[in-house]
């Protein structure tokens, strides 16, 4: 799950790091009363999306000319005009694809004098299964191109969670940024802080870039983006109030609720399968065959009838499908359940574009049997190579 920068910063200073004073605004009369809150006479005015790129992206009703998605205010009055240029307008970033995003929330901040600007993240490191911290001196960059460009500026190293984080890891930073004195102690209690919180709030990822040394000599997280672990949700009501359902997929919210993974894709063949495995190898045998995905969706190893009904729902409601392929390999789940949960949602929602179903495993002649007595116009296929050729030309038949 993603926050808003004004909500991971909210966190972040709960655990003591240092941010810059800022105040949210879904309105222009908000926006201006958050800039008489701060005391200028630098504002900058961000637009709040959950994507990154924001300063260098552009509006799509303002023209190529326009200035982005975060700009520097000399004024409460240039808060109040570029207030009124971005909310509710389409912003388009690298991480937003050409459709963009529409910004709904801005948050307005004190400005700050930079005078140095890195970057710093924290994430989950999968293979030693420690928090890793990414650390360069290339602020305010893409870091993957400063990863591809110049990776020696790049530093990385994990924390053992047997001891947490140390000072030694502190000065490893400080090193890394070309910090001394008392600015090296600052990035050990920064560092430490956001440590801190990641473990507490179950991050999955935290990115500050930049994070800044100001010319008063004081290191400030300028940014947050923040990532949780879905999974861990359930521990952390404070963090769920925090959603924003205008950031997600209509979809994607909706699949959620019936506790299916799903994500949307920009393809027109739906896809239900079930095993997080043999959806990917369904995404990509459709790919080979000349059609793109639509979705991937994994019911799961124990879903009921329900949940199937609901998961095909999913599919039939997004209007770029133009065909639906079923691919089940019956383990846990029974092929049976799956039949079921297929003529269910076909009954309810009807069928308007062709279906593939392809079946094997637990109870397969009992799901195969369900299907032919349903008078459904199904397509049935042997093996998943049939069943992909089979759905990629009824699509381009159709």
């Amino acid at each position: 799950m993603n926050i808003h920068e004004y909500q991971g910063k909210a966190i972040l200073k709960e655990f003591g790091a240092p941010v810059s004073a800022g105040f949210p605004a879904l309105t222009v009369a908000e926006a201006v009363e958050a800039a008489k809150k701060l005391p200028g006479p630098l504002y900058v005015v961000k637009s709040q999306i959950h994507a990154g790129g924001r300063g260098k992206g552009k509006f799509k009703e303002l023209g190529p000319d326009a200035k982005g998605g975060v700009r520097l205010a000399k004024s409460v009055a240039e808060v109040e005009a570029f207030a009124k240029e971005m909310l509710g307008n389409t912003l388009v970033t690298v991480q937003t694809g050409p459709a963009g995003k529409q910004v709904n929330r801005l948050y307005i901040e004190d400005g700050s004098d930079i005078e140095k600007e890195f970057y710093l993240s924290a994430l989950v490191d999968r293979e030693t299964s420690r928090i890793a911290f990414v650390v360069s001196t290339e602020g305010g960059m893409d870091i993957e191109a400063v990863a591809h460009d110049t990776p020696e500026k790049i530093l990385t190293f994990s924390v053992d969670p047997a001891t947490g984080i140390m000072p030694h890891h502190g000065r490893t930073v400080a090193k890394a940024l070309g910090l001394t004195g008392d600015l090296a102690k600052q990035a050990g209690t920064v560092l430490t802080q956001i440590y801190n919180a990641f473990v507490a709030k179950d991050m999955a990822m935290l990115e500050i870039n930049p994070l800044i040394v100001t010319t008063q000599g004081q290191i400030k997280c300028l940014d947050a983006k923040v990532n949780f672990d879905s999974n861990s949700l359930y521990r952390h009501p404070d963090v769920v109030a925090l959603r924003d359902e205008t950031e997600e997929d209509a979809k994607e919210i909706e699949a959620s609720k019936y506790d299916l993974a799903y994500i949307a894709l920009d393809g027109t063949i739906g896809c239900m399968v079930n095993g997080a495995g043999l959806a990917m190898a369904t995404l990509d045998i459709i790919q080979l065959y000349g059609e793109s995905p639509a979705n991937f969706l994994d019911v799961g190893g124990g879903a009921s009838e329900e949940k199937v009904t609901a998961a095909f729902k999913i599919i039939t409601a997004d209007p770029k499908v133009k065909g639906i392929l079923v691919n089940i390999f019956g383990g846990i789940m029974k092929c049976d359940v799956i039949a079921r949960g297929v003529i269910a949602a076909v009954k309810a929602v009807g069928l308007k574009v062709p279906l593939v179903v392809r079946l094997e495993g637990t109870n397969v002649e009992e799901g195969k049997q369900i299907i032919r007595e349903s008078g459904l116009n199904v397509i049935p296929a042997d093996d998943l190579d049939d069943a992909a050729q089979k759905i990629v030309a009824a699509v381009k038949k159709a």
